[in-house]
């Protein structure tokens, strides 16, 4: 039985098995409801309804699946290529119904449409009062339409169809591929919930699904979209994250990086449960520190996810090695958690799924790397900020630290950033690129921190063993630094003298 929000048996709503829809539901369909599914072909509406079915018969309801169009062979091809079995489901097929209509059927006094439509609905009828089942799945309401021919014999028939299983201890799910132009409002006011399925496809990568539940009486559902994936087992929903939902856990203890000049420049370390944002040109150590501050993490006993969206995992691993990091123990541990995530087989909500994932099963550090290859994996940039702002927040809330690294573009002078997101982050850490006797050195300095004091000086930043980074004294006698385009004013200033910055990219 479903759970209901006490925690007890909620035997008036019914699971729909599918992972993540439950959740956007609040625990599955109220029972002895009908309900509309509606979506473009390749969707994933018969997928959803044989899931729908193969659930309930997992808790010992009888089901049934009644096609107009595709063929029993073809539905068990569907069902075989996710590894389920249709035995014990009522697999009805209309089409072949359809051909023991005789011509003695017939009735000249009336439309030979009409008469097609009223024999295949008693049959259909009579199947389903023989069988007596708890779920039904209508595939489609399409075929229904074309036979119907007219909006007002079309409606009338969903409406006897509504009023045969009022009577019946029987949820029923009614799949339309919406092929007609028509106004469906009428349909969906029938319906106790609509679900509406979207097939999306970009101009480059895989297509992206995502549903929206319409419209569900009595429930409070989850609003807006939320994404779905379609991989062998069936759906996968991805709930939209809502980060005013998880109660905030207080721990706001100080974690150093293991590098004391760093510490200083942070006002003592990153604060748990914050986010920090390492922002600069490509090439200037930014992956390397926040992957210096995970391995502090890991050094603690924590775990920490780490998701990749720039550099492949066998190249990150060899420039580690070279910085005197060595992340494989902790990877064969498990400890540490690395996924590479390529943005354009990836939606972001499928991303969220994969970080909330990674804090269920434990991680208390997560480095995103990079903001650029997140926002790729979403192209309507106005929206990136908003559900970054709640998988932070979602984060914070729980006590996870998050560390974010964007690049910018260009590498000296004027930096150009491809999305505004330094609001959103409790820390701005900013690396730059600066010339002086000939060499291309580079610089570090905290720019933000909400949650306390930080140093304000500017510091020669440098990669390398045995810490992958070391940090210089304040770059007292230099101005500009930070436009790209520094001027040496005299003074004091102490950089690294042995010129051994290896650098790494970042």
């Amino acid at each position: 039985m479903t759970t209901g929000p006490n925690g007890s048996a909620d035997t008036h709503i019914a699971s729909t098995g599918i992972q993540g829809l439950d959740d956007v539901l609040k625990g599955g369909l109220p029972r002895d409801r009908l309900y509309l599914i509606q979506g473009d072909p390749g969707s994933g509406k018969t997928t959803l309804g044989l899931q729908f079915l193969i659930e309930g018969q997992r808790r010992g309801e009888v089901g049934m699946y009644i096609t107009l169009s595709e063929t029993r062979e073809e539905i068990g091809a569907v069902a075989r290529s996710h590894g389920w079995s249709l035995e014990g489901l009522h697999l009805m097929e209309m089409t072949a119904i359809e051909q023991q209509l005789t011509l003695e059927d017939e009735n000249t006094l009336f439309e030979p449409s009409e008469v097609e439509l009223r024999e295949l609905m008693q049959r259909l009828l009579n199947q389903i009062e023989r069988v007596g089942p708890a779920r039904v799945v209508l595939d489609s309401l399409s075929e229904m339409r074309l036979v119907s021919q007219t909006g007002l014999r079309y409606r009338r028939q969903v409406l006897t169809l509504k009023q045969f299983f009022a009577g019946r201890r029987c949820t029923t799910l009614m799949l339309d591929d919406r092929t007609t132009q028509d106004d469906d409002r009428q349909l969906q006011s029938l319906a106790h919930g609509v679900l509406s399925l979207e097939n999306r496809i970009l101009e480059y990568g895989n297509e992206r699904r995502r549903l929206r539940v319409v419209k569900l009486r009595g429930v409070q559902h989850r609003g807006g979209y939320h994404e779905f994936a379609i991989t062998t087992g069936g759906l996968r929903v991805f709930p939209r994250l809502v980060a005013a939902e998880h109660r905030p856990r207080v721990e706001r203890d100080v974690m150093g990086s293991g590098v004391p000049e760093l510490d200083n420049l942070l006002g003592g370390g990153v604060d748990r449960g914050t986010a920090t944002l390492v922002m600069g040109p490509a090439g200037s150590g930014k992956s390397t520190l926040a992957l210096r501050l995970g391995m502090t993490a890991l050094q603690r006993g924590e775990q920490v996810a780490l998701f990749a969206f720039d550099e492949r995992v066998d190249t990150m691993l060899a420039r580690l090695d070279g910085l005197g990091i060595d992340l494989r123990p902790h990877l064969e541990s498990g400890r540490a958690a690395l996924r590479q995530v390529d943005p354009a087989e990836m939606g972001p909500g499928e991303f969220t799924a994969l970080v909330r994932a990674s804090v269920e099963a434990g991680a208390r550090t997560v480095i995103i790397d990079s903001m650029n290859g997140y926002l790729n994996a979403m192209p309507e940039e106005r929206l990136l900020a908003l559900q970054l702002h709640e998988l932070l927040g979602y984060l914070g809330h729980l006590g996870i630290t998050s560390i974010i690294v964007m690049a910018q573009h260009g590498l000296t002078g004027q930096l150009v950033t491809p999305v505004d997101v330094s609001y959103i982050a409790d820390t701005v850490v900013l690396l730059r690129f600066f010339e002086t006797d000939g060499q291309v050195r580079k610089a570090i300095s905290v720019v933000k921190k909400r949650s306390g004091a930080h140093e304000t000086t500017i510091r020669e930043y440098g990669l390398g063993a045995p810490f992958g980074v070391r940090i210089g004294q304040p770059l007292a006698g230099f101005r500009g630094v930070l436009t790209g385009a520094p001027v040496f004013d005299g003074g004091a200033s102490k950089l690294f003298d042995d010129g051994s910055d290896d650098g790494s990219p970042s």
